[in-house]
């Protein structure tokens, strides 16, 4: 067995003391268990929810976001347009994406610049923050902070910000470049106008994205250049604990070109994460199997998207098969809501009414995944107190082949269980041992199954 930690592998993970300095590392967390690789998980994120993830006693809200309905083409009267639905299909939290900042009517321009574009939000951000309130849901928006397009004002004031090595070329990914928060002033900068935007407007979440990796972390003028790689993550951390401290009633979502930041660092610093920019529901059980074996389903934001999914790969799946599918973590809807039909949308606001019912036991419960993706069947489980949750999924069956039976874990065995979906009544010992029919059927199938115990 073979155990390694640690604050880098290379270059990142040096660190020059001068005499008298000292240096905290990160916490360095591990665990054992004699209970497999389930026991591991639930051991985790049982600590997780206890030490690490902030008010992580309170369920998060069903969200609706707007950035696969509307991308860069955003308009005030369009959004109001979206919250009215959402707010009818019953979404608690309404988050305004990329672009009602700056020039930013492409990837190419306005990073940098925080101040709402004044062509599409003539008034600010404020009207529309205070419609989606009037609606009963929160309001939140898009930021991300630590990067800057070439085509900005701020970049065009201070190229000297951003990482670079003298002498060479800076290298654009997705046309930005990181900024330097290890610089004292890129602090000062983004502090000004990040709390500005959040005391001008009330703004209750905040989607904090990174949607590119270091390249260039050099540090022009740096007496010790390598530095830049812990003091930048320092100072993301203290900007994060000074806006949260600043403004107590605002949630942190870490997104990272999907799941590419998700560590007990941030996750002790937010209330939820982006798993992955992959919305399509197939792909998101193997991501989302993925993602349980560490952290908990409190912090795993999960959406309902378009069908077909023309982002990703075309596939078209009920809305049946994409809820369900979403509804294993923190439930999210990310569809243009203006093209879905009245009878999606009254479908929808039942199954955002059903996963608000077995929300509590999904996001605080104790996880029991019964089968891998990669069966073809799969299905995950969740037990609290006397409640479970069973949500499960069926890829494609094959012609005259039945779904195998379906065996829950952790269950009482002398107990008797009662199905809140048929009333049947189901004894423990037989739900543990021989299983229960699914009654799942097709291609792309999906069930949810809630059992009280009496």
């Amino acid at each position: 067995m073979q155990i390694t930690g640690g604050a880098g592998y290379d270059e990142s993970g040096l660190l020059r003391l001068a005499p008298g300095e000292s240096y905290t590392s990160p916490v360095f967390a591990g665990l054992w268990s004699a209970a497999g690789f389930g026991g591991a998980s639930r051991a985790w994120h049982a600590w997780q929810l206890a030490h690490v993830i902030p008010d992580a006693s309170k369920p998060r809200p069903v969200l609706y976001n707007s950035w696969e309905a509307t991308r860069f083409d955003i308009a005030e009267e369009q959004q109001r347009a979206l919250a009215e639905r959402a707010a009818v299909m019953g979404v608690e939290l309404f988050v305004v994406d990329d672009a009602w900042f700056g020039q930013r009517v492409s990837d190419r321009a306005g990073l940098g610049d925080w101040t709402p574009n004044p062509e599409r939000f003539p008034n600010g951000l404020g009207p529309l923050a205070e419609h989606v309130h009037g609606l009963g849901m929160r309001f939140g928006i898009w930021v991300e902070p630590e990067m800057v397009n070439p085509d900005s004002d701020l970049y065009r004031a201070h190229p000297d910000w951003v990482q670079h090595f003298p002498g060479r070329e800076r290298t654009e990914f997705r046309n930005q470049l990181v900024l330097n928060l290890a610089r004292p002033d890129v602090r000062a900068y983004l502090w000004e106008r990040l709390d500005a935007l959040l005391s001008g407007t009330p703004v209750d979440y905040v989607k904090w994205d990174f949607n590119r990796c270091f390249s260039d972390a050099g540090w022009l003028g740096a007496d010790y250049p390598q530095r830049l790689w812990t003091e930048h993550v320092d100072a993301l951390y203290a900007l994060i604990d000074r806006l949260r401290a600043a403004h107590p009633g605002v949630a942190f979502e870490s997104c990272s070109g999907g799941g590419g930041r998700i560590d007990l660092g941030i996750l002790s610093r937010t209330d939820q994460v982006w798993t992955s920019d992959n919305t399509d529901p197939l792909d998101r059980l193997a991501i989302q199997e993925g993602f349980g074996q560490i952290h908990p389903a409190r912090v795993m934001a999960a959406w309902v998207t378009d069908s077909p999914n023309l982002q990703l790969n075309g596939r078209s799946s009920s809305l049946r098969f994409r809820f369900v599918s979403a509804m294993a973590g923190v439930l999210g809807v990310g569809g243009d809501l203006t093209e879905w039909s009245g009878a999606e949308l009254d479908e929808a606001r039942g199954w955002v009414e059903l996963y608000k019912e077995i929300r509590p036991v999904v996001q605080l419960g104790e996880l029991y995944r019964l089968r891998a993706p990669g069966d073809g069947f799969s299905a995950v489980q969740y037990v609290r107190g006397a409640d479970t949750v069973v949500l499960m999924w069926l890829h494609a069956q094959r012609y005259g082949e039945e779904t195998p039976a379906l065996r829950l874990r952790g269950l009482d065995a002398e107990a008797t269980y009662t199905c809140l979906d048929t009333g049947a009544v189901h004894h423990g010992s037989v739900l543990l041992h021989h299983g229960l029919r699914t009654g799942l059927s097709g291609d792309l199938d999906a069930r949810v199954l809630r059992l009280r115990r009496g």
